[in-house]
Order: C-alpha cells, then sequence, then structure tokens
C-alpha cells in the first residue's frame, strides 16, 4: 500500500476520540484514513462527517453502526488475503462501543479495528 500510517495506535486514538466526542476522527478521517480504508475495500464509503452528522440525531449510534459495517468489509478482506486473526467485526466494534463503555470499551474497540486495518 502507499499509505504511511500504516501502524497506528488504535487504543491511543480510541481513547482520544472518546474523550472530544469523535471530533478527532471527524479532523483525522479527511487527512488520509478515509482515503486509504476506501482503496483497501477497492469501494468509496461513507463519508464519516457524514455519519457524524446523522449520528448528532441518533444519539451517536449511527456512526457505530457505520464504524462496525466497516469493520465487517475489512474483516472480510483480511480473511481473503490469509492475514491471521483476530480480527475486528461488527459486533466486536457495536458490543465494546455500547456495553464496554464504561470499561474502556470504545479503546478496545478501535485498537482492533486498527490493528487489522495495519496488517492489511
Amino acid at each position: 500500500m502507499r499509505f504511511r500510517h500504516t501502524n497506528r495506535k488504535g487504543f491511543l486514538l480510541g481513547f482520544i476520540d472518546f474523550f472530544t466526542a469523535g471530533l478527532f476522527f471527524l479532523i483525522t478521517m479527511p487527512l488520509g484514513l478515509q482515503q486509504e480504508i476506501d482503496e483497501i475495500l477497492g469501494e468509496r464509503t461513507q463519508r464519516y462527517w457524514v455519519a457524524y452528522l446523522i449520528g448528532v440525531f441518533t444519539l451517536f449510534v449511527y456512526p457505530i453502526v457505520w464504524m462496525g459495517r466497516i469493520a465487517e468489509k475489512l474483516k472480510a478482506k483480511a480473511i481473503s488475503l490469509g492475514i491471521e486473526g483476530p480480527y475486528t467485526s461488527f459486533w466486536h466494534m457495536f458490543g465494546w462501543n455500547t456495553l464496554g463503555l464504561p470499561l474502556f470499551g470504545p479503546m478496545v474497540a478501535t485498537e482492533r479495528f486498527f490493528k487489522t486495518l495495519n496488517r492489511i
């Protein structure tokens, strides 16, 4: 791949994003992460800022579902490339972001997401 940020620390990014209420990814997604995800998946995904705006009206459930759908596509891509797990998945993202909230859940979900993304 042609992207230089392939060793992202997901736990730290999830920590920063959680305490900025999603504004951190709202700023960093257009700076290359969104294009990297699009290129890896081979399709143009919905822009994060659109998911964030919809999330304002859905109590920020929609961005979790949006990220979960991308996580599921990343999992399928990793499996098709023969990359060994553990992988991220929809239920991993959704579960940790909702049920694991008091236990650093969003950070754990983001860590697994970026581990899968970094390996692809």
